[in-house]
């Protein structure tokens, strides 16, 4: 089953349906671009829960060694890390009973696409999800 990307209305849904992404991979150093995305994010009105074993906190969260630490429902998984590592990511997010994986531009891998629908999420890959998010949701994040 080759991956097939969701149409623009459904990475709408997607977005609108999601209020917490855990951000794997998100780094601490403000010049990097998982951080800028995450910031951005989160100032439109996400949660994001940073996954970095190396760093405390991020962008005011605590950050957690990896998925299956966070004690919290977690709808998107932003993924940040080189395509052939993100297989094992696609089998936590599974375990925790995420909603949607999302790996970002530059960020493709057909055994994580597989993984991932197996275990009934919804996947976006090769997008960036702050540029999606501004263009499908350009007013912001609803309170809902």
């Amino acid at each position: 089953m080759a991956y097939e990307s969701p149409t623009r209305e459904e990475i709408k849904r997607i977005l609108e349906d999601s209020h917490t992404i855990a951000v794997v991979g998100l780094s601490d150093k403000p010049d990097r671009t998982s951080y800028m995305v995450a910031e951005a994010m989160q100032a439109k009105g996400y949660r994001i829960i940073p996954v970095n074993p190396n760093a405390d906190s991020i962008l005011g969260e605590k950050s957690y060694a990896s998925l299956k630490d966070i004690p919290e429902k977690v709808d998107i998984v932003n993924v940040f890390r080189r395509s052939e590592h993100t297989p094992p990511i696609a089998e936590e997010a599974v375990s925790i009973g995420a909603a949607s994986i999302w790996l970002q531009l530059g960020i493709a891998n057909d055994e994580t696409a597989a993984i991932a629908k197996q275990g009934g999420l919804k996947v976006v890959m090769d997008r960036c999800i702050k540029v999606e998010d501004a263009i499908l949701l350009p007013q912001g994040k609803s309170k809902s």
